[in-house]
């Protein structure tokens, strides 16, 4: 049978099909995303789910002249194989490829570039009144799912979209995608009250108590039961939307295409905003995917699709395994611990912290605000809160961070997954600004662990200090080293030496040790595991001496601090009494002077070895004319 959809490259050829061939098209377009997807990889659930709304938007609307926004945007397959994209799918969230979210560079049909949850609403907002400004007559819909709905950015859209500017309403419509299922179970009172709309009693016994009436003349059954699906909204009470000043309609099924497509025609003809609330399966179509909606979100990689996702091979762990580990036997020794995500719960390796430790497990939901706060209420009380956070999400609280954490110097942990480049999902997931917007922040130290076992060190060293710390880490595995099971510090803003070499040091942060030691095997170059971006570990001193048989020592090099170093102790104190015994004996004049540095530990370090390069190029033969010098400066 000659397939409809290798015939529709652009939603103007959906446009010219007949009603009746739409189902049709969605059977093969979710058979195409589903052979994609298990060629390259990517999310598999959501687009499964959404195969009859965008058919249903992309048939009814006059796209890309009426604008569609999808928030988060991993829901998009269907979308970009109906606008151009189909024979390009091979390279999906590939190099040069198709993107695994909307992108405005890539085709004029992705109105706005998603990736980053609940920003839809105020996008088409703003193109919508955009519109109204310049005199176009468009729409813009914003598809946003249950998840996405909760987080407080959705509601303050949705607050302004109902406020008239000059008398003037957007024509916006708002669709609620109601799968029941975000990455992580959904949480919060406005998921509950979805699940009230569709399955209360007052909706049920409305809707029979209409059937009853009715049956007594079965033309008007007939045309009550075909007319359900489209005026559910006549029957729900008034509702949160209302409120905000949109026209309700719903719930509907958002896999009937023969309800979707009324529908949508109707709302297109009303003017101001409208909110239509849609209720799909994630995974709809493929069993596998429908029985079990969390491990089908995404492919790592290829699959067969009679199969399913093969069963994962046991392998080094991966950071964030190491992370839920650690979370877990630190629990254990402090009872103070509380962790905190923004509906990340499998993303970041909690599932098991929430299972042992129900009671200080928090899911606040896509609000990345509120967590960083949340979090900082708790560490006025006393609690020692862990935020575990993607870094690329860390983004979203910055002014949380910054104005509620770091000025209040609380000792809130930011646990950051995905630091660093994430490979396919590209630029919006990139971890890439972290160690830029930290280290400029008040009283807020980063730690940059190498390896998997300095990763568990680096969460214990964060863990235990008295003022707010992050630990950055990669997505996936690491070196392969051995995790140890002891919760071991770090000397705070200590680094450490991995390779001796000469003339060239590499500064080695995180992962990127493991290439700089093997670059550094060709360089003769030495390499130091910084283990800290905040502070760094670093400390002047200004070194002059003269081999001049007249003792004198000059010693300007404050210490902040008492406290013994080493085994057997020494106490920082003696240092100077130490340098000028030398002196004496050496009959050296010596001045030594600190420029900077606050750490005792470096300090010490660097007033001995600053003292030995001084004597070293003190007593070097000078190959330069004159009168040799023995005198020597660092």
């Amino acid at each position: 049978m000659n397939k409809l959809l290798s015939h529709i490259d652009s939603p103007a050829d959906l446009r010219r099909l007949p009603r009746h061939d739409l189902q049709r098209v969605a059977s093969e377009l979710r058979e195409f995303v589903l052979n994609a997807v298990s060629q390259t990889g990517g999310h598999l659930g959501s687009n499964l789910g959404t195969v009859e709304l965008t058919i249903a938007l992309h048939y009814v609307f006059n796209t890309p002249w009426d604008r569609l926004v999808w928030d988060v945007g991993h829901q998009t397959y269907p979308h970009k194989i109906l606008t151009g994209r189909r024979d390009r799918m091979h390279t999906l969230r590939q190099l040069g490829g198709v993107g695994g979210f909307p992108r405005r560079d890539e085709s004029e049909y992705d109105t706005f570039g998603t990736a980053h949850s609940s920003t839809s609403i105020s996008a088409a907002l703003g193109m919508a009144l955009a519109a109204k400004l310049k005199g176009e007559d468009r729409h813009s819909v914003a598809i946003i799912g249950d998840g996405a709905m909760t987080a407080g950015m959705a509601f303050e859209a949705m607050n302004n979209s109902g406020v008239s500017a000059a008398g003037v309403s957007p024509d916006l419509l708002v669709v609620l995608n109601d799968n029941d299922m975000s990455i992580s179970p959904p949480v919060g009172e406005l998921n509950k009250y979805l699940a009230r709309l569709m399955s209360g009693n007052f909706y049920a016994s409305a809707r029979e108590g209409v059937k009853g009436v009715l049956k007594a003349a079965p033309p008007l059954f007939e045309l009550a039961r075909r007319f359900e699906e489209h005026a559910k909204g006549m029957v729900v009470p008034g509702t949160i939307f209302e409120e905000f000043g949109f026209n309700y309609v719903g719930p509907i099924d958002g896999h009937d295409l023969d309800s979707l497509i009324p529908t949508l025609e109707n709302l297109r003809s009303r003017r101001g905003p409208q909110f239509l609330h849609v209720v799909t399966k994630k995974g709809y179509g493929y069993k596998l995917a429908e029985a079990d909606p969390v491990k089908y979100h995404a492919a790592s990689g290829k699959f067969d699709p009679a199969l399913g996702f093969p069963k994962s091979v046991p392998s080094k762990p991966t950071f964030t395994q190491v992370f839920g580990q650690w979370l877990c036997d630190m629990a254990e020794a402090d009872p103070r611990l509380v962790a905190i995500t923004p509906a990340m719960r499998e993303g970041s390796g909690m599932v098991d912290f929430h299972k042992r430790f129900p009671t200080r497990y928090h899911d606040v939901g896509i609000a990345e605000q509120h967590a960083v706060t949340f979090a900082a209420g708790m560490a006025c009380e006393g609690l020692k809160p862990v935020v575990a956070i993607y870094s690329t999400f860390l983004q979203r609280g910055y002014d949380q961070l910054i104005h509620d954490v770091a000025i209040q110097n609380l000792p809130v942990v930011f646990a950051l997954d995905r630091a660093g480049l994430v490979g396919a999902d590209g630029a919006t997931h990139a971890g890439a600004y972290d160690i830029a917007f930290v280290r400029c922040v008040p009283n807020c130290s980063l730690l940059t662990p190498s390896d998997e076992n300095e990763c568990r060190q680096a969460l214990t060293t964060a863990f235990r200090q008295n003022h707010p710390v992050a630990v950055r880490y990669p997505r996936g595995t690491g070196a392969g080293v051995a995790v140890e099971a002891a919760l071991t510090e770090w000397p705070w803003g200590k680094g450490v030496v991995r390779r001796q070499g000469q003339r060239i040091a590499i500064l080695a942060f995180g992962t990127l040790l493991h290439p700089a030691l093997k670059a550094a095997e060709s360089l003769g170059a030495t390499v130091a595991d910084m283990r800290f971006a905040k502070p760094l570990d670093e400390a002047l001193i200004d070194v002059a001496l003269d081999l001049s048989g007249r003792p004198w020592v000059e010693w300007h090099v404050p210490m902040p601090e008492s406290l013994a170093l080493g085994d057997p102790a020494f106490d920082p104190q003696l240092a100077e009494h130490a340098i000028a015994s030398f002196a004496t004996a050496a009959k050296i004049t010596l001045h030594v002077e600190l420029v900077r540095g606050r750490n005792v530990h470096h300090i010490i370090e660097a007033t001995f070895k600053g003292l030995a390069r001084a004597l070293r190029d003190a007593v070097r033969i000078d190959d330069a004319d004159g009168v040799p010098s023995t005198k020597g400066v660092l």
